[in-house]
């Protein structure tokens, strides 16, 4: 497994900030915000972000987040498929081999939502598939739909595509009503992600991304987990994933020396 550091853990900061801070602080593999990459290139070229990230030794080896794809209907979705395939081009530019994206929320949720689900999952790895990116879905523990691992591995099983994988992440497993029995039905091949962060002594009813620490400083039981990874021959990013606000007063450099220092205790 490798490491990386995902810039919501330094969310008011900017993308060249990021960027700088980070390779500062001893990380050279980012999972860029793409929000703050659009931001950038609103005022830069990619020919002058490129040389930024070359100059610093840094790679982007992934790319959060987009939503909207499974079952926005009409108009919604063709402005939110539109944005995809730009933020798809994006990746290109800066050969990002994955991109994260989550469910959609839902109210409720029905036999027809879920084979619509399926349906747009399939049509927007195949649009990924034209720019070399890897889909990685991602459960959200609090949602109606698409709120735990099993049910995010049946929605990449049933969508059969091998550029469509899960983002595991941390914080989302404990939070929602994914068990522990459900990371055996985890390969190399479902498996595109993984979101690292801890929660110290917060009931799971009450936790929030605010809460979220460094891997090691609460009470999720992270080696266990990534034993199952290890097991599995898991051998893509482990991205550090905090948006605490209180970390976010930090600079970059710290938080990413921080960061690299949790992530290389807990994975050696």
């Amino acid at each position: 497994m490798k490491y990386s550091i995902s810039q919501a853990c330094t969310m008011p900061a900017t993308f060249a900030a990021d960027v700088m801070g980070y390779s500062d602080g001893g990380c050279t593999a980012i999972e860029v915000w793409l929000t703050k990459l659009e931001q950038h290139l609103a005022t830069s070229t990619i020919d002058a972000t490129r040389t930024l990230l070359v100059d610093r030794g840094v790679t982007l080896v992934a790319a959060a987040y987009q939503g909207g794809l499974l079952l926005s209907q009409g108009d919604a979705r063709k402005a939110t498929f539109d944005h995809f395939k730009t933020r798809l081009d994006l990746c290109q530019q800066f050969a990002i081999p994955t991109m994260v994206v989550v469910a959609d929320f839902a109210q409720t949720l029905d036999e027809t939502s879920l084979g619509r689900a399926v349906v747009s999952l399939s049509q927007a790895a195949q649009w990924a598939a034209g720019y070399d990116v890897r889909l990685a879905l991602e459960f959200r523990g609090a949602d109606t739909f698409c709120s735990c691992l099993e049910t995010a591995i049946l929605l990449v099983e049933q969508c059969d595509e091998p550029n469509v994988g899960v983002c595991l992440d941390a914080f989302q497993y404990y939070k929602g009503a994914s068990k522990f029995e459900d990371l055996d039905r985890l390969t190399p091949q479902t498996l595109a992600h993984v979101h690292l962060c801890d929660i110290p002594g917060i009931p799971r009813e009450i936790m929030t991304d605010a809460d979220r620490v460094f891997p090691g400083e609460g009470d999720f039981q992270l080696l266990a987990i990534l034993q199952k990874l290890q097991q599995i021959g898991y051998a893509g990013y482990v991205s550090l994933e905090v948006m605490n606000p209180m970390i976010w007063q930090c600079k970059p450099s710290q938080v990413a020396e921080l960061g690299m220092t949790a992530l290389t205790r807990l994975l050696g």
